[in-house]
């Protein structure tokens, strides 16, 4: 029965992500609702903070890891048509990323978390994303971080989807 819980709740999660992208991104999206910009993660042990935002909403990508070289990585947010979700996606779009995260927290500001996920390696290439494992991030009410002692130092991609405080009058 546990099996099959974890199953209807991952496939919700899915279909809540794909019809959020389809609501969130659409095709003919006006640039003040979407964005996606590029950012360097830096090697070094050092704490580092990358934010972006559409309206109050606001996305924090907060981070230290170490190996290599910076790396180019993106983050998109988007804001939907009726103003009640606000998204944030962060990835390393070549796939798999070859540093090593001694940490990572995600911060939304002005949204309640609906969604969240974290991978260690994104769809590129003809490879799948594959997922962390739930005990390597704990997920609060504006947050989703690493796991102290839990989480194994990959990351690639991190989605955070989150409920507004919109209200209609």
């Amino acid at each position: 029965m546990a099996s099959l819980t974890k199953i209807c709740v991952f496939n919700s999660a899915f279909l809540l992500v794909f019809v959020l992208i389809s609501v969130v991104v659409p095709s003919d999206a006006s640039t003040d609702r979407t964005k996606t910009v590029e950012f360097n993660v830096k090697p070094g042990g050092v704490v580092h903070t990358f934010t972006e935002g559409i309206s109050e909403y606001k996305c924090s990508f907060t981070y230290a890891s170490q190996g290599g070289t910076n790396e180019q990585w993106l983050m998109s947010v988007g804001l939907s048509d009726d103003d009640k979700l606000f998204s944030c996606s962060v990835w390393r779009p070549q796939g798999k990323s070859y540093l090593f995260f001694t940490q990572f927290k995600a911060e939304m500001k002005g949204t309640k978390i609906e969604y969240a996920n974290a991978y260690s390696q994104t769809a590129a290439g003809g490879q799948s994303d594959v997922p962390l494992k739930r005990e390597e991030i704990t997920i609060g009410d504006s947050t989703v971080t690493h796991t102290d002692g839990k989480f194994n130092a990959q990351l690639s991609k991190l989605t955070v989807i989150g409920r507004t405080r919109h209200d209609e009058l």
